[in-house]
């Protein structure tokens, strides 16, 4: 019997091998039996309708709410446990147990009904990461409403774009949020916006502690109407298994955002049993995954996937390193966190910053640590297995996508899977039918690079792209007819384990030679120098493409044209003659995305000189302001240098 399963009908788990195994030799008698875990109004009639391939219909007939899962079922057993734990840049903290999100939860959905908002009705929200983030999206699921969270750092035209993809019918949004110490508007966005929206009737704002400027005949104030409603129960609208939860929009590479659709039954389980095999979560585990909620990762990380089974999630409003670099790992302390959940990115951001911030604190209680959002390079998943993890805790190096709904490859410790190897995501998880394949669709041999496909359906998967289903069949299952293409490089080693090498697009041919942006990339991060950097390709007239990179040094390091040819021989040392340089700069920051990913698209851009795009995802502008302003005076210096005939 395991202690870390709190609901009587998960205790026995079989072994990662057995379940497996199951899982693909009798897909609906598995599938079956994993559904029982969660609780339904009415059962489904049919496992997995493939009748309009490659439109699935997961548990089909079948009536169930996932914020029954999430709060009905939980209040029953664990009312006083903290389901929330909230603190910002400030430290003022906010705590909700499970009795109380319950009651918050059903309060905000009585005020959407008396909205108008009803079952299959679009809500758009903007909030940063507070408290009520989570509560209105459970309480558009629990009246049936299609939540479609748009992340608060991006800009108005792209919440207009939103919104009308969307046809939403309501916005939620606040005042402002704070980082790094300084006022970020929000509701300014959202008035903008809003002109410009036609299918948006009202605008609910959350005030948060200061006068707010309102539109009397758009906006009504939240505080205002909890007043005047009080509370009053809202029972769960017993939606259909195939009935739409959220629609969450991910950039493509071309053209306007793709909405992703996701249900409520085929997502709730895949969240629901994925955050127990890959977290490993027990019912004394305090979650802190570092994702902001407008990203897939809190969506299913934060939100579904633990409250469905009864965890305690730290929320933390406020970047890794302000007001110092110990920012996270003093939250760990603090709350007594147990498992970890962040991104490569912001791992090597604090690299950057050294040992000692780490060490300042006491991580005794941590467990588990987790990777999310794009490859982990071997220099940062290895410190941080020896600094955060004191070299004895199980990564699980997760790989996932919007469009999954949930982690399809990773070590499994809560399925007793714990073997470790430095940069391989894992086994595919019960259910993931996982395969490398070679450009005419047939499987490579191991080690060997070919594109990752995903063969069979699973439960989270999108249901499709919103309003668009041409796009949904183009993007995902035109290049191998019938199979899930998820735009990846991979490997797989003789043990089965995969190894995802990044975007197929991200590869660069150099006079004829193949070589893939991340491989540069993890050679100079290796450089004892070097904290990040971003490579990409620019045509030459000579070899057809040749690497361009963007370096932040690590602290103690300084620029220099000799540091610059050392790197570039480290590369060739390591890689080969192959790989020839159009430029290396130094910088003190790349252009990211709030939730931490390098934005290898304006890298390009800026260094080529072409139109930066869609910037709305862009952290910091100054970024792209400063890598403009050195290439420009590394351009001056060349070009004065060849005057001087000295090149």
């Amino acid at each position: 019997m395991s202690e870390n399963l709190p609901f009587e009908e998960r205790y026995y788990q079989p072994p990662y091998k057995q379940l497996y195994k199951e899982s693909l030799e009798e897909p609906e008698k598995f599938w079956r039996e994993m559904a029982e875990g969660l609780e339904w109004f009415s059962p489904f009639d049919k496992v997995l309708d493939e009748s309009n391939a490659p439109f699935y219909r997961w548990f089909v007939g079948g009536k169930i709410n996932i914020t029954y899962n999430a709060l009905d079922r939980q209040v029953k057993v664990r009312r006083n446990k903290i389901a929330i734990y909230w603190e910002n840049e400030k430290g003022e903290s906010r705590q909700l147990t499970y009795g109380e999100l319950y009651n918050e939860v059903n309060r905000f959905a009585k005020i959407l009904q008396d909205l108008g908002i009803k079952k299959g009705d679009r809500v758009l929200i903007y909030l940063p990461l507070m408290p009520e983030l989570p509560i209105s999206m459970l309480a558009c699921a629990r009246i049936g409403a299609v939540h479609s969270v748009v992340f608060s750092g991006f800009s108005t035209q792209a919440v207009i774009d939103r919104i009308n993809d969307a046809k939403a019918k309501l916005v939620i949004t606040t005042s402002h949020t704070m980082r790094r110490g300084k006022r970020v508007e929000l509701k300014r966005i959202i008035d903008e916006a809003v002109s410009q929206t036609p299918s948006v009737e009202k605008v609910l704002v959350i005030k948060r502690d200061e006068e707010i400027e309102l539109n009397e005949e758009r906006d009504v104030l939240y505080q205002d109407l909890i007043k005047r409603t009080g509370y009053k129960k809202v029972e769960p609208e017993e939606t259909l298994s195939t009935d739409p939860l959220f629609i969450l929009y991910t950039s493509g590479t071309t053209g306007k955002p793709k909405g992703i659709l996701h249900l409520h039954g085929g997502y709730g389980l895949w969240t629901y049993l994925t955050t127990q095999w890959v977290f490993d979560l027990r019912d004394n585990d305090v979650f802190f995954n570092t994702a902001d909620i407008g990203w897939i990762t809190g969506h299913s990380y934060i939100v579904y996937g633990p409250l469905q089974n009864g965890a305690s999630v730290l929320m933390y409003e406020g970047v890794p390193d302000y007001p110092n670099p110990d920012r996270w790992w003093e939250l760990v302390e603090k709350y007594g966190v147990t498992v970890f959940y962040t991104s490569p990115t912001a791992i090597r951001s604090l690299m950057r910053y050294g040992e000692e911030w780490v060490k300042k604190h006491d991580l005794s209680t941590l467990r588990i640590l987790g990777s999310v959002g794009e490859p982990i390079n071997p220099e940062a998943w290895r410190w941080y297995f020896k600094n955060v993890g004191n070299s004895s805790l199980p990564i699980v190096d997760t790989w996932w996508q919007t469009e999954t709904g949930g982690i399809m490859i990773s070590a499994t410790p809560g399925l007793g899977n714990y073997l470790l190897k430095p940069s391989a995501n894992g086994l595919p998880l019960p259910g993931v039918d996982a395969d490398v394949f070679t450009e005419d669709g047939k499987q490579v041999k191991p080690r060997e690079k070919g594109y990752i496909v995903i063969k069979r359906p699973w439960p989270g998967m999108l249901a499709g792209v919103w309003g668009d289903p041409e796009r949904y069949v183009k993007t995902y299952f035109s290049k191998f007819p019938g199979v899930y293409y998820p735009g990846d490089y991979a490997v797989r080693d003789e043990e089965g384990f995969f190894y995802i090498l990044g975007r197929a697009d991200e590869v660069l041919k150099i006079a004829g030679h193949r070589i893939g942006t991340r491989e540069i990339e993890d050679i100079l991060i290796s450089h004892p120098a070097v904290a990040e950097s971003a490579v990409i390709g620019v045509p030459d007239p000579v070899r057809g493409e040749v690497a361009v990179a963007a370096v932040v040094l690590k602290q103690g390091y300084q620029p220099s044209e000799e540091l610059r040819k050392s790197l570039i021989e480290y590369v060739k040392n390591n890689l080969g003659p192959i790989v020839v340089f159009g430029g290396l700069y130094f910088v003190s920051k790349l252009p990211k995305t709030r939730s931490g990913k390098i934005m290898r698209r304006v890298v390009r851009s800026v260094i080529s000189g072409q139109p930066l795009g869609d910037v709305s995802t862009l952290e910091d502008e100054t970024s792209v302001d400063e890598l403009k302003k050195v290439i420009e005076e590394f351009s001056k210096e060349i070009q004065g240098q060849q005057k001087e005939g000295k090149v």
